[in-house]
């Protein structure tokens, strides 16, 4: 936790599927930060209200859980609205909320396109727009999780890196459209945290032997990343900043 002053007190954070893993660490980081936090859930809402307990006895009134399934359009609004109205601003919206999982050629069905599109590209595109008002009045942010597979697909993930390389597109479109009011950008995680349903120890060892830095990161690098583009790069706008210890530079 941060001993000096706080250079985020008072701003306002909303950040989608924060309730574990990479978007609870990023959270967590910006409740650090000195930033209140919007701690979005879908079906975590007892992990997401006990992260939230916890934050509030570090700092009174900081964090609050809001459920929502970001598949259903019309619940985009209502989430913007119900956190903007929470402390009656929002700064920062942290789209991380994310579907994955492999689609091979020749199997893909519409609701699996409509899930991975609907999850990685529709429902941040929605959620922005709906808070222009309040991230304008801020002169506040949006952070997108990007992914490094949106330039080099991954085999047998063709609908989700479509996705993501649609999220990055979005990010460069959208930061001249809200430009000067709000600045977007988004960060590209390599690999931090493998799946939950676990990856192969082969498949492990091979991504690992491409990542020059020879490890996978932590969840606390993308927090950091999230937290640098929110609050320390008022003159970066449009831009993907890829976290992944190198991985990139061998495609």
């Amino acid at each position: 936790m941060k001993t000096s002053a706080e250079p985020a007190a008072g701003k306002v954070a909303l950040i989608t599927g924060a309730a574990r893993r990479v978007g609870a660490a990023i959270a967590a980081h910006l409740h650090d930060q000195g930033y209140r936090v919007i701690v979005h859930y879908h079906r975590s809402e007892a992990d997401a209200l006990m992260f939230c307990e916890g934050l509030n006895r570090r700092r009174n009134d900081s964090a609050t859980a809001i459920g929502a399934d970001l598949l259903e359009f019309e619940a985009l609004g209502p989430l913007v609205e119900t956190a903007a109205g929470r402390w009656g601003r929002l700064d920062a919206l942290v789209n991380n909320a994310s579907v994955f999982y492999p689609t091979p050629m020749g199997s893909v069905t519409g609701q699996q396109w409509d899930e991975l599109l609907g999850s990685n590209l529709r429902a941040p595109f929605f959620l922005v727009q709906h808070a222009i008002p309040y991230l304008s009045a801020a002169q506040g942010c949006v952070v997108n999780l990007a992914d490094i597979h949106a330039d080099r697909p991954l085999r047998n993930h063709a609908a989700y890196s479509i996705a993501k390389a649609g999220l990055v597109a979005m990010t460069k479109a959208l930061a001249k459209e809200l430009a000067p009011a709000i600045r977007v950008n988004a960060v590209a995680p390599g690999a931090i945290l493998w799946p939950e349903q676990g990856a192969d120890a082969a498949i492990q060892a091979e991504i690992l032997n491409r990542i020059p830095l020879g490890r996978p990161g932590e969840p606390l690098d993308i927090a950091r990343a999230v937290a640098y583009l929110a609050d320390q790069a008022p003159y970066v706008t449009g831009q993907v900043l890829a976290v992944d210890g190198g991985r990139s530079l061998f495609g």
